[in-house]
Formats: structure tokens, C-alpha cells, sequence
């Protein structure tokens, strides 16, 4: 499992998807095609449950911060003997632009890197474990990539290197100099569809421009507050984007499961669905923080899932999933330790059965706020 403090990880996002980076250049969390998927890796729960990790093969400093007005992460690495900058993010469909940033999401998560100093030496580790670290798939070259294959999931991994594959992880060794680069692509597809083609490095360089600009043109369109605490502000407002599911427009309350409230705990929830009663107050947040379109679009989901219980005579019910799923049954991994082992982990959230009536009065508030 990993150790690092959750603070220390950053949100990268599709609009439908949903990836967690480390300090140290390790995607310790990532899951195709929706937040509430599976998990291709989920090494934050459990050492053995994958990872794919970036990195310089000795001592560096790092420092990271997220491309101006976006959410694709950038991480300086600092070594004795050179500097290297990785930009890390999840594509969004080809000019994705404004309102329809994530409408054409391919499920790809880019990472480049470029030398801007001097010279480094990075090690690369791919170790992909689907359906939360059940499945080892197998490994095979692809025209162009790795594949990687198991379960209903299959993987294809564009690197600028060739692999060295033993069981079901990968690894390289790679030297870059002053204005140098190179780039990795890993796309997903299920196995009942044509399986991705992997993507040469010119093609990384330009979706990974695209997706910055996709963001930037978001940012623009919807960023006009001006009060206090002006970036802050700004920034929580593309967060709240990220943590959006672009088909619906439903938001969830967090990108993962089983993160403990305290260390060791047992209170270890599954937070990738719609809570009824946090509601008003992301309205209130998407008024001030983006525009009244996205607003509108979360209300209507609320309402559609909503009223699809109303014929029934039940109660309202008090989450959703993403989609508008209503039965979200809960479960526990036994074969995950959990975040500095805070077991169990679970996935689905039995709270979806509980009666809690002030979901009515969240839903109003709601209502009332876009009638404003």
C-alpha cells in the first residue's frame, strides 16, 4: 500500500475518469472508463494492486504544480546531474472545448517528459492490475506498444523505449538530455471492442496540447469571480469539472474509495457517487465557481434520478451513481490491505438504502437556488 501522506497525491481527470499522481511520479490510483470502474491501478490501497511510475532513477527534488488555468499536472524533477518536467494528464476528446470539455473522453492518460537541463536518467515501471489487483494480465507486444490483457479489460501502452516485460509488469531505463523528450500513452478499451492502436509520439505531444487547451478554453468561459481568494476559488471550480461525469453531469463527492477518516480506522467509504444532500451547497459553489450551465445540467440529473422513484411511493433515495443508478450494493476487498492499512476496502456504499429526510429539503434548496 502506499504510505505517502494523501495530501501528497494530485487529481488528474477526463470528465469521466479519475487518476491520483504522487510526488514521486507514480500513478498509484487510475480507473477506465468511470470513476466508479475498477481499478486498473490501485497501489494507494494495496502495494501489489499496480502502479505506473515515472521517475529519475536516483535522489531528486521535486516540485509540482498544475498548468496554468488546467488540470493536467506538472512535476519538475531535480537530480545532480540535470532537470526533467513531466506533464501528466487524462485526454480529453479531440477539441473538447467550453461546455463540451469531456464529450469525446477516449480513456488515455498521457505522460511526457522533456529534459530541460543537463542530463537525466529515468526509470519506468508498469505494472497494471485490474479489477483492483485480481487480475495480472498478460503482457504481449503490440504494433507500436504493449499490450496488456486480462479480465474484461484491455490496455495498450505506447512508450518511446522498449519494455523489458517479466510476468505482468514492465520496466525501462531511459536518458534524457537538454531538449530532449519523450512521451507514454496508455489507452483502454473493453474486450468486446477493437482494441486501441497505439500512438506514435508526435500524436501524445498533440493530444496532451490539445487537453491543456481544452481546459484553458473551459477556464476562460466560466472563471469570471473576482473576490477574495481569486485563484483558490478558480481552482475548486475546475476541481469541481474534474469530479464531473461530462454524459450526465453528475458530480461525485470524491475520485476514490476507502480512504480512512483516520488511520487504521474501519470508516473506509466508497465516495464515487452523487450525494442528494450535498446538493445545494455544489450548486451554490458551481454559481460562484464555473457558470449556471453546469448548474443546470447537475440539477437536471438530481431530478431525472429523482424522479424515477416517485411511481414507486419509496422515500427519496439519498445518492446515485453516476449514471443514475439506484442499487448501489456494498462489498468488501479482503484481498486489499488498504490505505496504511485501514481495512477493509469496500466498493458500492450501503448508505444508498438509508432514509435520511432532509434529502428533501437539500433538493428544493437546490431547485430554489437556480430559479435565483
Amino acid at each position: 500500500m502506499s504510505t505517502l501522506p494523501i495530501g501528497d497525491y494530485a487529481l488528474l481527470s477526463d470528465c469521466r475518469s479519475a487518476a491520483l499522481v504522487s510526488r514521486d511520479g507514480s500513478v498509484d490510483w487510475l480507473c477506465f472508463p468511470r470513476f466508479d470502474a475498477p481499478s486498473v491501478f490501485a497501489r494507494l490501497l494495496d502495494a501489489d494492486a499496480g502502479h505506473f511510475s515515472v521517475r529519475p532513477a536516483g535522489q531528486a527534488r521535486t516540485a509540482r504544480r498544475y498548468v496554468d488555468q488546467t488540470m493536467a499536472l506538472e512535476t519538475t524533477f531535480t537530480t545532480a546531474t540535470g532537470t526533467v518536467v513531466l506533464t501528466d494528464a487524462l485526454a480529453v476528446g479531440r477539441n473538447d472545448r467550453g461546455h463540451e470539455l469531456g464529450a469525446g473522453s477516449p480513456g488515455v492518460l498521457l505522460r511526457r517528459l522533456a529534459c530541460t537541463e543537463g542530463t537525466v536518467e529515468l526509470e519506468v515501471a508498469y505494472a497494471p492490475r485490474p479489477e483492483y489487483g485480481l487480475i495480472h494480465p498478460i503482457l504481449t507486444p503490440v504494433e507500436g506498444g504493449l499490450g496488456a490483457r486480462g479480465g474484461a479489460e484491455v490496455l495498450v501502452l505506447s512508450p518511446p523505449v522498449a519494455l523489458e516485460v517479466e510476468g505482468a509488469t514492465a520496466s525501462a531505463r531511459l536518458t534524457l538530455r537538454a531538449g530532449e523528450s519523450a512521451a507514454f500513452a496508455l489507452a483502454h478499451a473493453s474486450t468486446w471492442e477493437a482494441p486501441p492502436a497505439a500512438w506514435p509520439q508526435d500524436e501524445i505531444a498533440r493530444r496532451l496540447d490539445d487537453t491543456v487547451e481544452g481546459w484553458r478554453s473551459w477556464s476562460a468561459m466560466h472563471q469570471a469571480y473576482e473576490g477574495p481568494w481569486r485563484e483558490l476559488v478558480h481552482h475548486s471550480g475546475r476541481v469541481l469539472q474534474a469530479l464531473t461525469f461530462e454524459p450526465t453531469g453528475a458530480i461525485v463527492a470524491a475520485p476514490t474509495t476507502s480512504l480512512p477518516e483516520a488511520v487504521g480506522g474501519e470508516r473506509n467509504w466508497d465516495y464515487r457517487y452523487t450525494w442528494v444532500r450535498d446538493a445545494s451547497l455544489t450548486m451554490e459553489a458551481l454559481w460562484v465557481a464555473a457558470c449556471p450551465d453546469e448548474a443546470n445540467k447537475f440539477f437536471a440529473f438530481l431530478a431525472g434520478a429523482a424522479a424515477s422513484q416517485l411511481h414507486g411511493g419509496s422515500d427519496l433515495q439519498i445518492m446515485f451513481g453516476v449514471g443514475g443508478e439506484r442499487d448501489l450494493t456494498e462489498r468488501e476487498l479482503p484481498h486489499l490491505r488498504g490505505w496504511r492499512d485501514s481495512w477493509p476496502v469496500r466498493v458500492g456504499n450501503g448508505a444508498w438504502s438509508q432514509r435520511q429526510l432532509d434529502v428533501y429539503g437539500e433538493l428544493l434548496g437546490a431547485a430554489q437556488r437556480l430559479v435565483e
